[in-house]
Formats: C-alpha cells, structure tokens, sequence
C-alpha cells in the first residue's frame, strides 16, 4: 500500500515522503509572500528548518524564522513572536515543529490582528466569538513529531506562568490552511520523545472514543487511530528509521486531533496541571494517568473498551485492554508511577483543584470533582490500579 494522499478533512493535508519539497507552493496557496517559520531552538540549528527557510527564499518568498519557544510554551514567548511578526511585515506562518511549535505558531498567526488580551480567547463558552475572525494571519502546518495533531486543530495549549495554568485558545480560523506531513521528518527523533508523543496520540485517540457525546465520525477514526498506534507505537521506538511505522504514527496524530473535536477527558485534565506545574513533557504524563483514569472511567466505558478491544485484535474485554495500555507503556520506555517520572506530592491538593477546572474535564465519561482527582492523582503516584 502506497501511503501517500491529499486529504481534506479535517483541512488540506499533503502526506507522504518528500512532500516538504512542496512548501513553498503550500505557503503560496495560503496566500502569504512573507512568512514567519515559528520553530524550537533545537530544530532552528537543524537542516531541515534551515533547508526549509532556503526554499522559500529561492521561491521569492520573504522567510525569517522565530525560535523563541519553550517545550512547553508561555504567553512570553507568543508576545515576542509577535513582535518579530509585525517587525518582519511577515502576512503568515509556517509553524514547523512539535506540538510546541506548532501550538505557539498558531497563537502568533492568532494574535497581531487583535485587539484584547490572549486569555480573552480562553475556550469557555463562546469566547472565541471575541476575536477578530478576518485578521488572523494563514498558517501552514508542518508538524516533525507523530503525537499532539495541532496540525489539524483549531486550538493551541499555552501555560499561563502568573497562575501556572495551560490554558486552552480556541478558534476556528487557527486551522492550518495547509498541512504538510512529510514521515521523513520524523526520522531519528529519540525513542522517548517517539514513545511520548505516540503516547499522546493514543490519549486523544481513546479520550475522544470514550468521552460521552454523541460523534459516531470522531468514534471511528478514533478507533483506527488507536489501531495504527497499537501496530507501530513499538515499531517507531524501537527503529527511528522505519518510515512505514513513522508514517502510520504520524497518521494516527493527525486522527486523534481530528477525533478529540467530540471530547478529551480527564487523562489531560490531570495532565495539563502537572505539566504547567513540574515542566513536564506533555504526552508522556498522559501515558502515565492512561491506565489509573481508565480504572475510574471503567464503569462508564466498560462495553465500550470491550468493542475496542476487539476491534485492535484483543480478547473483547476491558481487562484485555488495560493489560494491553500496561504491556505497551512498559515495551517503549513510560514511567508506571508519578514518582517514577520525577513527580511528588508537593503539588498534590492544587492539581486536585486545577484539573476538574480545566477545559478537558467536561468531557470525562465520569464526572470529575477535585476528590476524585486527588484519588486519580495519588493511585498514579504509588503505581495502585
């Protein structure tokens, strides 16, 4: 099978090996002549942003790159991309990276045209409703990691550090005009950042499948998504260079973002405070939680996971798929415990009182309060499922 294709849902995505040569066509048809490449520090030494800011300079674009961004970005690094956006005259975004880049590049295509605060944008309600649609800039996803999918999103992650807070921005227009997923350029990217954002992928997969809406579409891609995850997460951390796994991987990031348009739940909600709190890497504290949510939720999604189980080639039941998410975490590398993973308890009751607050929360099958997080939190901590 030849994994290759030019897909329109959710926005225009080009897929396949080489495909990054056509960058700059995909900047022009989006409309820009001077685009911003909003990358990470790491990937700004490397040759493929350096090749990448070459083409579109040979094609008679006028390309600089901002690389002002933490792993897990800050409302300070948006505001000094914006500045270089509007001292560069730049009319667009190339947002080339991980989840991180490609998250603060979406904000920085968001926010020079608008006149409120960041926060003002806050997914709650109908805040989106307050930005001014017509002037955010076009965007150009070109995504190097296979796990967060903001490739394909509406939406970017930013810590707010004055209350240590991942806030969620949301609107319609941040969807890339273009997508560019090229496998290649996942090629050598260490196993713990493969198995993390694999790890990620597979959360949104799931949390989208079990959340309590009504979306039989995101279902069903949900379920291929964790399929593909379930057949080559282990393939990709084991073998940097295996393409064929390195492309299945970034199909299904792309399939969990798509899916998590119904619901995520409350593996991000614990997830998102303890990563604004400790600085941790986002999709590797999901697939700590995985297991210890799933045990919550387990009454709720029961004959749910038992048709999932089935579906990816396991005995129909929910204790097939809890040992399956065991056996996988321990096959790539994921701490089982908070502990494990650098995490203590010094933040415990706060991260108890953040996460029913954060914006995933409405969407776990079982409601969430701040006991039940602590439960969820401390049963993380000390490994009891």
């Amino acid at each position: 099978m030849q994994l290759r294709g030019n897909w329109n849902y959710p926005t225009s995505v080009r897929f396949g090996v080489g495909r990054i040569t056509e960058l700059a066509d995909a900047v022009k048809s989006a409309g820009m002549t001077a685009p911003l490449i909003v990358t990470d520090p790491t990937l700004a030494k490397m040759a493929m942003v350096k090749d990448a800011a070459a083409a579109l300079t040979s094609a008679g674009l006028k390309a600089a790159v901002f690389a002002d961004v933490r792993p897990n970005p800050v409302a300070a690094n948006i505001e000094a991309g914006v500045a270089a956006y509007r001292a560069g005259k730049h009319d667009g975004v190339v947002a080339f990276g991980g989840g991180s880049a490609l998250d603060a590049g979406k904000m920085i295509a968001f926010m020079p045209g608008q006149t409120r605060p960041m926060w003002d944008f806050e997914d709650v309600g109908d805040w989106w409703t307050r930005a001014d649609a017509s002037a955010i800039a076009p965007i150009v996803a070109v995504p190097t990691t296979a796990g967060t999918g903001s490739e394909v999103g509406r939406a970017a992650v930013v810590t707010d550090e004055a209350t240590h807070t991942k806030k969620v921005i949301f609107h319609p227009n941040m969807m890339p005009k273009v997508t560019i997923c090229d496998p290649a350029l996942t090629v050598g990217m260490p196993a713990f950042i493969t198995a993390g954002t694999g790890m990620d992928a597979l959360a949104h997969c799931l949390e989208a499948y079990c959340g309590p809406f009504y979306h039989p579409l995101a279902d069903g891609i949900a379920v291929e998504g964790i399929r593909l995850v379930k057949e080559n997460l282990p393939r990709a951390v084991a073998d940097g260079s295996d393409l064929e796994a390195r492309a299945h991987m970034m199909s299904a990031a792309a399939m969990g973002a798509t899916a998590f348009q119904k619901a995520l739940g409350a593996i991000h909600s614990l997830s998102h405070p303890v990563g604004a709190l400790h600085d941790t890497h986002h999709g590797m504290t999901n697939a700590v939680f995985m297991p210890y949510v799933l045990m919550f939720n387990r009454e709720a999604i029961e004959p749910k996971i038992a048709r999932l189980a089935a579906y990816i080639g396991l005995n129909a039941s929910f204790e097939a798929f809890l040992d399956w998410v065991l056996r996988l975490r321990k096959e790539i590398g994921v701490p089982h415990t908070l502990r494990d993973f650098g995490v203590d308890d010094r933040h415990a009751d706060l991260i108890a009182r953040m996460a029913p607050k954060d914006p995933t929360a409405g969407g776990n099958p079982v409601p969430l309060d701040e006991a039940a997080a602590r439960r969820m939190f401390d049963a993380a901590l000390a490994g009891h499922l």
